[in-house]
């Protein structure tokens, strides 16, 4: 279990989305740890481990030795990890996995480009945006309306499905929320705020039924508005995922700048004794 002090110094250190504590907690439902300069979760038989050290001295041998360590001393059934690169040895054992990169926004780089002040300011004519703290029966119809037309992976489905308890409980997780004239849901964005040096788009939908044009550049105006007046120096964007994507992230001047690999591993169920032995480990482990 982390204390506050290590809390407070992964938020100080962070630089990927997965070092945000509470994000990670939030969405896994799991227990936070630090050990060996890596953050990781862990909730029943079920582990993440974010294989970004705190210090950005990736060596993927020594992560390869760490995650062997951490199987030997949970025995997780189910374990996830993401880093930079994953080491060959786990990789040929995951049942699914993902390669991408991280698109990052500065902050201090210039000003809006004319095309994109238009769209904004088109936008904002027939939107009013508003930053909130909680989400509501509109954004749960939004979500379903969401996932009904585009079919999101599993994982991105059950992310967006947990931003309603997420923000409730977290007082770094902010709604931003588009709305029409009608008082209607045109899009919203959840964005974290919790890390020192950055905040992170987590996750956004925009209607097709209450469609505004803009509507989405406008939440990524808002956001970077929000990042300047909370410090940050950039903004994680998220990952690049398609071209489509890709493509609205670089038009306001998102660019890839780390490498993302996920995969997720089923490792054997335990048996009675090492089960026991397991609960020993990481009692001994917590101490």
């Amino acid at each position: 279990m982390l204390t506050a002090q290590e809390k407070e110094a992964i938020l100080i250190k962070a630089y990927v989305p997965e070092h945000s504590v509470d994000l990670m907690t939030g969405v896994s439902g799991g227990e936070a740890f630090f050990a060996d300069d890596y953050f990781f979760c862990c909730k029943g038989d079920w582990m993440i481990v974010v294989g970004y050290p705190l210090n950005d001295e990736f060596n993927v041998g020594e992560f390869e030795l760490f995650v062997t360590g951490l199987i030997k001393r949970f025995r997780p059934a189910q374990l996830s990890l993401v880093a930079s690169e994953i080491p060959d040895s786990l990789l040929v054992q995951s049942n699914e996995k993902d390669s991408d990169h991280y698109y990052t926004l500065d902050l201090g780089a210039g000003v809006l480009s004319g095309r994109l002040k238009r769209i904004v300011r088109k936008a904002s004519e027939k939107l009013s945006v508003e930053r909130a703290d909680a989400m509501h029966d509109c954004h749960n119809l939004l979500m379903h309306e969401f996932i009904q037309r585009v079919h999101p992976p599993r994982r991105v489905e059950r992310l967006l499905m947990q931003m309603p308890d997420y923000t409730r409980k977290q007082s770094d997780g902010v709604v931003l929320n588009a709305w029409d004239d009608r008082q209607r849901l045109a899009a919203f964005y959840v964005v974290d705020t919790a890390p020192r040096h950055f905040s992170t788009y987590v996750i956004g939908c925009h209607s097709r039924q209450n469609y505004v044009p803009g509507a989405s550049d406008l939440l990524v105006y808002e956001m970077i508005e929000l990042g300047r007046e909370s410090g940050k120096q950039y903004i994680h964007l998220g990952l690049g995922v398609n071209e489509g994507i890709r493509r609205f992230k670089k038009k306001w001047g998102g660019v890839p700048t780390r490498r993302y690999e996920m995969c997720e591993i089923r490792v054997r169920k335990p048996a009675v004794l090492e089960t026991i032995k397991a609960y020993l480990n990481s009692a001994r482990f917590n101490k």
